[in-house]
């Protein structure tokens, strides 16, 4: 080589680099033989690309997309085979929440294979009744009473008006009683909280305690006294297992795969020593 060559900045940067690819070359572990150079793709493979193709863009694959499918197929086995062979998998956080998944998932699978038998999900209804609890539903017509208005008449009031409401030709309820304009005459349907959120929930929880179809009252609201009729009642509580089947059964599957979920970690974990070296500032 010249000494006008010998000169130049590129021959130096090439120099240097074959120094360095031989250093490392020569202090890299020598590689496991790859266990096999052969790329098979199958018919089951190729029928899945298909599929695959099919399903995203709702007709089959012509002879030369299919042709491409494949070929894309070995570019990705080739790439991947050669990216494990440098280790590239190694020490890469995308690929070992990934891997991580791929763990979760087969738990997660075997979780979804079992199907809970009536009394399995009997079983988790009553032991976690307190999810599934429905609330009351009330259909009611109520009749303001303003204590402020009336002061010393208010129960005089209420029990005249009682009478004449559960009389044998009673009045129209919306006629009697004093104006309020946050609330309506009659609610139909109303879930308890509803009740609550516009009533008070003490005038809630003895409003779902009155009988069906007469006119009861003076019950205590927020806003002062109300006559009451109960039209229609759903109480609440714990539902039969017929009335939440489908919700029971995706609350059970959603147990069940947590429960088979920890027990799988905790078998693969027992497997392993852990020794974790925590530095001092962080221990308590």
């Amino acid at each position: 080589m010249s000494k006008h060559l010998l000169r130049e900045p590129l021959v130096h940067f090439l120099l240097l680099g074959a120094a360095l690819f031989a250093l490392d070359a020569w202090l890299r572990p020598a590689a496991a033989p790859a266990a096999s150079t052969e790329i098979v793709v199958s018919e089951a493979r190729i029928a899945s690309l298909a599929q695959n193709f099919h399903r995203t863009w709702r007709r089959p694959p012509t002879k030369e997309e299919l042709d491409g499918l494949v070929e894309s197929f070995v570019k990705e086995e080739v790439m991947v085979r050669e990216a494990l062979a440098l280790g590239l998998d190694r020490d890469d956080a995308i690929i070992r929440r990934r891997l991580q998944q791929k763990m979760e998932f087969v738990s997660e699978e075997a979780a979804a294979s079992v199907q809970p038998t009536d009394e399995d999900l009997a079983r988790y209804l009553a032991a976690n009744a307190d999810a599934f609890r429905v609330e009351a539903r009330v259909t009611f017509t109520q009749v303001y009473l303003d204590p402020r208005r009336r002061a010393a008449n208010l129960a005089a009031d209420a029990k005249r008006l009682l009478e004449a409401l559960n009389g044998a030709r009673p009045p129209d309820p919306a006629q009697l009683g004093d104006r309020l304009l946050l609330l309506e005459p009659g609610y139909e349907d109303a879930p308890q909280a509803e009740v609550a959120r516009l009533f008070g929930t003490d005038f809630a929880e003895a409003l779902v305690k009155q009988p069906v179809g007469q006119w009861v009252g003076p019950i205590a609201s927020g806003y002062g006294a109300h006559l009451v009729r109960v039209d229609a009642l759903v109480p609440g509580g714990t539902p039969k297992l017929d009335e939440v089947r489908p919700l029971v059964e995706r609350e059970w599957a959603n147990a069940r795969r947590q429960e088979l979920g920890k027990a799988f970690y905790d078998r693969l974990r027992a497997k392993y020593t852990i020794k974790v070296a925590m530095p001092a500032a962080a221990r308590p």
